[in-house]
This record gives structure tokens, sequence and C-alpha cells, in this order.
């Protein structure tokens, strides 16, 4: 559902010149799959979401999303994901039911579907003691349950999450993952990047390291254990780390 290939976006630093953030990334993620795009920070994953989700234009390379390719046809690939950011963008002024019934009429699901939907993911986020109320008077775990339920409200066929459980307890993170894997189990497509190891690879049927701008590996737990020596994420991705830093 999701085709990159050959990705490259430059961008221009007073200091640094023109640098490639992203460069000639290829992959593709399935239906029912949920794919870890793994990385340190500035390695280029959180602008390889945005190029994905046509927030960014590409340098070169392509993208296709459900069949529709970025460049040629962003409103319909818009159509086809939701995204979570790292930044939540939530209206502070507005309750967490108030916001999934504004964004669900901004992506024209028919009102009757709208509410059916907006009560189903308040129950299976666990949002009913907070779904009225407005949202700076929340706590950062029910902001992040907003965000994600905001996410989902249209029914997205692919899903592009960056860092949906960063600095939330393990209670609020369990009810995420659970969603996270409803979602698969539903079909969807889901593009996964976070920093916790142990979540990747317990949640990802597949996981690339990016680091630099271009994908260092690519494949199942299995895949990278035969390929690295190493069992556990965490150890394959330090070693990757390493070995690029001792070249």
């Amino acid at each position: 559902m999701i085709q990159v290939q050959g990705l490259s976006r430059s961008f221009h630093d007073a200091k640094r010149g023109d640098f490639l953030a992203v460069d000639k990334v290829s992959f593709s993620v399935g239906q029912g799959e949920i794919f870890g795009l793994l990385g340190p920070n500035g390695a280029g994953k959180s602008t390889t979401l945005r190029l994905i989700a046509t927030l960014l234009e590409p340098s070169a390379g392509s993208v296709t999303v459900n069949g529709f390719e970025i460049s040629q046809a962003p409103a319909e690939v818009r159509r086809q994901i939701g995204f979570l950011t790292g930044d939540m963008g939530l209206y502070a002024r507005l309750t967490p039911r108030e916001i999934l019934h504004f964004f669900g009429r901004l992506a024209e699901v028919p009102e009757a579907r709208l509410m059916s939907r907006t009560e189903e993911l308040i129950a299976r986020l666990d949002m009913g003691s907070f779904a009225d109320i407005r949202c700076d008077k929340l706590s950062s775990g029910m902001k992040q349950k907003t965000a994600i339920a905001r996410t989902l409200v249209h029914d997205p066929p692919v899903l592009i999450l960056d860092e949906p459980t960063a600095m939330l307890d393990l209670p609020t993170a369990r009810i995420i993952e659970r969603c996270i894997l409803e979602a698969k189990r539903n079909g969807k497509c889901i593009v996964y990047s976070t920093h916790i190891m142990e979540e990747a690879e317990y949640l990802c049927d597949r996981i690339a390291v990016i680091n630099h701008g271009q994908l260092k590996i690519c494949g199942s737990m299995d895949e990278l254990r035969a390929a690295t020596g190493k069992q556990r994420l965490r150890e394959i991705f330090l070693d990757l780390l390493e070995l690029e830093r001792a070249a």
C-alpha cells in the first residue's frame, strides 16, 4: 500500500550549505503490516514521514500511497492517510469530542457515521472521563489519546505514526499499543516511528533503520538477527550505528 522508491530531500542551511536529509530511501509496506522506521535524532525519519504524508515535496524519487503518487495526486494521498505527528496539533479550547467531530467533518465523514465513530474511539481509547473537558485542561496522556483518536476518526487505510507513545506512562502506552494492533488486524497499513526499541520489537512486522538520511538495514527481526548476529533490537540498532562511526 506504500511504495517508496529512491526518495530524497535536500535542504539548505546557512552553516552546512546544501545537505540531504533523506538520501535515496526505498521500501514498501503492505496491507495489515506494521513497518518500523527507527533512527537517532536527526537521522531523517520525520522528514521521510512528512514526505510520505505530502507535507514536504521530494527533491527526487517517488512515493505511492494506496495507488496515488504524492507529487501527482497529493489531495488523494491525504485522503488515504491518518498522520500522527510529534506536534499533537490540538485546539486548546475544544474538547476531545469536539476535535473528533471537527476533523471528521473536514474528512467528509457522513454525520451519522461520524457520531458512532466518535463514540467508538472514545470507548476504545478509554477517553470517557475527559471527552468533554477542554484540551488545555488535559494531561499529556489524555492529549495523546485525543491526537490518536483524531488520526483514526476518518478510518483511513494508511496510518503514519510518529512517536505515538512518547512520554506516556506504561498503562496509557499499553492502551495505544492495543489500538494499533487492532488497526493492523483490520488491515491497516502502518508506518511506525519510535525511539523505544522494546516497543518496536513487540509491534513491528518489519523494521528499517535510517541514519544520515540513508536506509542502513530493513527486514523482520529474524532477518535483522541473521544480518547482524545480535538478538535484541537495541543491540542491533546500536551495533549498526557503531559500525557506521567506525567506517
